[in-house]
């Protein structure tokens, strides 16, 4: 195996493991002590994890994803204006794409009265719509603990089955050249899917979401309608993309 390939297959273990100990790499990869205490130290040197006692941890970077309590609290305000700039792209019967998420959770209590059913992969979501009274249809699949969001199989093969007049979709990056990412491949792929089976994909991204980038992409700025409640002191590389709308409660 090419010495970049051993790394990548490091960095991947450490993306679902947190940690992960030599003599399994060494197992693993069928490769000598001195060579992975060697690809572990130029990871390290390069920033990409932390050696540790007999293997390596992840450190705090593109794989990380803060839990649903702790992003509720960030940036609160712009969630709420994009919320409410976002359900003007609903009509009455829509039937709606609502992703898990903070951001996208601020739509809820402006959907009760418009009359739409949604799909959620978000288990904190379909609880609030439940109680809004809003008709909720919730797939099944691997609940992930740090974000409560639907994952899997399972999940993609049933959100395979509905097309949605519109899909309102979270991100934890938006960068011209990397497009939107998010720390989860499996999350990744249920956001990919879902903005296929939309009419209308539309991607709420608070400023502090600009110029980040995550561990997997998961489309194109290109692909999908982009709403944030400000553009300020973003790079000129943004301007190029008509689809991502300034907007104001």
């Amino acid at each position: 195996m090419l010495t970049e390939e051993r790394r990548q297959y490091i960095l991947a273990q450490l993306q679902q493991h947190t940690v992960i100990k030599s003599k399994a790499l060494m197992a693993s990869l069928d490769a000598s002590e001195s060579t992975i205490r060697r690809d572990l130290d130029e990871l390290e040197a390069a920033g990409e994890l932390k050696r540790i006692h007999g293997g390596a941890k992840r450190i705090n970077g593109l794989g990380d994803e803060p839990d649903v309590a702790s992003k509720s609290a960030q940036n609160l305000r712009a969630k709420q204006t994009i919320a409410q700039a976002a359900v003007r792209q609903i009509e009455p019967d829509d039937l709606i794409f609502l992703d898990a998420g903070t951001t996208t959770a601020q739509l809820i209590p402006f959907l009760a009265d418009i009359g739409v059913t949604v799909i959620t992969t978000g288990v904190d979501n379909a609880s609030l719509l439940a109680d809004y009274q809003i008709s909720t249809l919730m797939l099944g699949g691997m609940v992930k603990p740090t974000t409560k969001a639907l994952i899997g199989a399972t999940t993609a093969e049933a959100l395979n089955h509905y097309r949605f007049d519109v899909a309102f979709i979270g991100t934890n990056g938006v960068h011209p050249e990397f497009g939107l990412t998010t720390p989860d491949p499996e999350e990744a792929v249920i956001k990919r899917l879902a903005i296929h089976q939309a009419s209308k994909p539309v991607i709420l991204a608070d400023p502090s979401k600009f110029e980040q980038v995550s561990f997997v992409r998961f489309a194109d700025i290109s692909d999908a309608t982009i709403l944030t409640s400000s553009l300020q002191g973003l790079p000129t590389s943004y301007q190029r993309f008509e689809n991502i709308k300034e907007v104001h409660s």
